[in-house]
């Protein structure tokens, strides 16, 4: 007998209560902040548990920690910016009004990235061995601040057909109020009229959630009397499984950045999926290690020294 979708409970539809947790007085707290913040706590609290773990240093990783977030937040927000320049232009000041939502992970990877390639270089310390350590925060955090996109009423899918039995839907208003009496209105002009949409927001969440559950297993693994994975590969198995979620991800939402015709986030997981593999390739099949900005020859799988 086919089973009746739609008899499941209602909790399966997401409503938003709105991007503002709290207002007093002048003082306005926003669920998009608040996310931001508690992924970047808890991302650091646990690379830096991987780190003693690893008998590195974690003060090292507090010291990373700083630098990432200078690189990712500003780069995660101009190139947003940068794709969406024709809204932007006309009102520069809401450049900066990053609050309001409007960051793309993408470019926060590229800003992170460049950092901690500038912070590995001055601390003369191993690249790839810090990426291994800040891959599960970074995917943690990942998860955690989708549902900025939940509350902020973004990043959502296509229109889902009233007439389908589909258990899940994510209502999306057709105005949000947001604050100091700024108005937007979500719903792309094409679909106005419709009111539930694919909660595209946590279908990524719950990928990450995955690849983090992925990354933390690999990471025990050397731990559990079996041999330790080559250093760099959790941040390649990382770009790897991310980019396959994304790319999938990715054709159902409505807002997608665009590059002509091509979704850019698209564009960069089919480029994150190739250089996860070549990165897998080079460490497993020809047994060499990733290019680094130190040599890790003589310690042992990469092992940076503590302190």
């Amino acid at each position: 007998m086919a089973l009746d979708l739609s008899s499941l409970p209602l909790a399966f539809q997401f409503t938003s209560p709105g991007p503002i947790l709290v207002k007093i007085g002048p003082l306005t707290i926003r669920w998009y902040g608040l996310l931001i913040a508690t992924a970047v706590l808890i991302g650091v609290t646990l690379a830096q548990y991987l780190a003693k773990r690893r008998n590195v240093n974690p003060d090292l990783l507090s010291d990373l920690s700083i630098w990432l977030v200078i690189g990712a937040i500003p780069a995660a927000r101009l190139y947003y910016v940068l794709f969406q320049w024709s809204e932007y232009a006309p009102h520069p000041e809401k450049i900066i009004a990053i609050w309001q939502g409007g960051i793309a992970i993408h470019g926060a990877i590229i800003g992170g990235v460049l950092a901690a390639l500038i912070f590995a270089k001055l601390k003369q310390v191993s690249f790839w061995q810090l990426a291994d350590l800040v891959a599960p925060s970074l995917i943690l955090g990942q998860a955690i601040g989708r549902w900025g996109n939940f509350f902020n009423s973004e990043a959502f899918g296509r229109p889902i057909d009233p007439k389908s039995n589909l258990p899940w839907k994510l209502y999306i208003p057709p105005v949000i109020d947001l604050g100091n009496g700024e108005k937007r209105f979500p719903r792309p002009p094409q679909y106005a009229n419709f009111d539930y949409f694919h909660p595209t927001f946590l279908y990524e969440s719950l990928w990450d959630f995955m690849v983090f559950a992925l990354l933390i297993t690999l990471f025990f693994r050397g731990l559990a009397g079996k041999p330790r994975l080559k250093v760099g590969t959790l941040a390649m198995t990382y770009l790897l499984a991310y980019s396959l979620g994304r790319l999938w991800i990715e054709g159902l939402r409505t807002d997608s950045l665009m590059l002509g015709p091509l979704r850019i986030a698209q564009v960069v997981s089919l480029a994150g999926i190739v250089l996860g593999l070549a990165g897998l390739a080079w460490l497993y099949f020809t047994r060499r290690s990733l290019p680094d900005i130190v040599s890790t020859s003589n310690k042992g799988q990469g092992e940076m020294d503590n302190g």
